[in-house]
Parts: structure tokens; sequence; C-alpha cells
């Protein structure tokens, strides 16, 4: 049985829920493990990532050269390293971010400065304002 959690929620309908950070972090690092792997890449990584095994079962079992293997490896960790970091709208690395309590608002999300828009470039003089412009009209 997991670990299960009370998180703060942003939301206004309810003020807190329970999860389970572990098994969810387990689930979503297996589905995009499987949607963005080949049938064959696939098998290497369950084979060498989740089940353990070494080079040597893992060449045997699928009938392929160490150097292969380890070229297919490095393609492997390369894909979904991508994919995790780009995954939309919450990538699963870097942990601390996945991991991370929905109770800890940073200053831009917190409830006095919601309703508040932050311009990106200050504001312009208006030209009609500057009194050599108003004489030469």
């Amino acid at each position: 049985m997991g670990r299960i959690s009370l998180e703060a929620n942003r939301a206004r309908q309810r003020k807190a829920i329970w999860s389970r950070k572990n098994e969810e972090y387990v689930a979503d690092f297996c589905l995009v493990s499987r949607r963005n792997l080949s049938d064959f890449e696939y098998q290497i990584f369950r084979l060498h990532f989740l089940l353990g095994a070494d080079w040597k079962l893992c060449c045997r079992k699928l009938h392929m050269d160490r150097g292969n293997f380890y070229h297919a490896v490095y393609r492997i960790e390369q894909r979904l390293g991508r994919a995790f970091r780009e995954l939309e709208p919450y990538p699963l690395f870097p942990l601390d971010e996945y991991f991370g309590s929905s109770s800890q608002l940073t200053a831009a999300t917190t409830p006095a400065t919601a309703g508040r828009v932050t311009p990106i470039r200050p504001p312009l003089a208006p030209a009609a304002t500057t009194p050599d412009l108003l004489e030469a009209a």
C-alpha cells in the first residue's frame, strides 16, 4: 500500500485533495515511455530499466550484440529524457517540481496578486503631451 498525502488545492471548490504521488509518478513514467518508444525499444526499456536485467541477459534475450544494445540504450535515454522534460502541462523532470506540494504558492500566484496584471514593458508616455509636439501641431 502506498503513502497517501493530503495536498492543498488551488481551485476554490475544494480546499485539499488526497493523492498517491508515488503511484501516480510510476504510472505516468510507464505510460509516457510506452507512447514514445517503438516496440523494440520498449522491450529493451522494460528488460533493462524496469526489470533490471544486465546487458548480457538483454543481449541474449533480444538476440543482439553488446554494441548495438548500448547504442539503443543511449537512444532510449535521449528520447525519454526529452519527453519527460517537455511533457505538458506538467513535466516528469525535475522531480522536485513533480513531487512539490501545490500548497507552496509562488509570489505570482498568491491570491493578493492574482487579479493584477504586470506589464512586460513599462508604459510609454503619450506623444501628444510633450511641449514640442503640441506646438508643431
